[in-house]
């Protein structure tokens, strides 16, 4: 009984987190800015099990309930052949999102033929996310990426692709049919793991062998030093995102 009163107190205590106002007020403001969602929508919400995919779907689904529009949530998690187990058999990130009341539908990911690598594995999850949305009959896809993310990947395109650009906080794809948004893009990574610290939400295990030996994690490092010499300069290169002068680009 005693156990089970304190589960209890524990859940509530979890439940009646309020995000900061600074941090609820930037998820707010992006998702004014690039209008990410729409009464009716009914949204795709990819869950990888890390940390920022699922704060992503305890915010959405949170702030569904305060929201002045209805739109419908679909959490799913694809998974590729590394997904951990619970104690019970159940996947670990269904069992995270479980105890505040949210289902997430696990699919087992597509055959992958030849040699594995992130960028194969990443379009493959990808693709199959796409035909997932258009078999639901979602209009849009959302994913837990953040500021440290757009960041990155500005730094990824230019060493390793030869061009300059990034992922957007709404992109149209497919004649405007479907549309990408990331409700986070204006939060950062520290902010995103204090929420989860706050909702008692943690990261599921990555069992893939090649985790943690990207070019992401080389990235990561590298802006990570900068930052630490100059906590400004993260705030400059997003700026530079919106601040592109065209006619001192070659």
């Amino acid at each position: 009984m005693l156990a089970d009163g304190f589960v209890s107190l524990n859940l509530i205590c979890k439940i009646m987190y309020k995000l900061q106002g600074p941090v609820n007020k930037r998820v707010g403001k992006a998702m004014h800015d690039y209008g990410m969602i729409s009464d009716g929508d009914k949204i795709l919400v990819a869950v990888s099990g890390g940390v920022d995919s699922l704060v992503l779907a305890w915010l959405l689904y949170q702030w569904r309930k305060k929201a002045p529009i209805s739109y419908r949530l679909l959490f799913i998690h694809i998974n590729s052949g590394f997904s951990p187990l619970a104690a019970d058999g159940e996947y670990e990130v269904a069992v995270q999102l479980k105890q505040f009341g949210i289902t997430v539908e696990v699919i087992e990911g597509r055959a992958i033929e030849g040699e594995r690598n992130c960028f194969i594995c990443s379009k493959q999850r990808r693709n199959q996310l796409f035909d997932l949305a258009d078999e639901r009959g979602c209009s849009k896809i959302a994913f837990g990426h953040h500021k440290d993310d757009l960041i990155e990947t500005l730094f990824i395109n230019m060493l390793y692709s030869g061009n300059i650009s990034t992922m957007l906080p709404k992109q149209a794809l497919f004649d405007n049919t479907l549309h990408l948004i990331r409700p986070m893009a204006y939060l950062e990574k520290s902010e995103v793991v204090e929420i989860a610290e706050g909702v008692g939400l943690r990261p599921t295990a990555n069992l893939c062998p090649l985790a943690d030996n990207t070019r992401r994690d080389k990235i990561r490092t590298f802006l990570e030093q900068l930052y630490k010499e100059d906590p400004e300069v993260k705030n400059s290169i997003f700026a530079s995102l919106s601040n592109v002068r065209e006619g001192y680009m070659l």
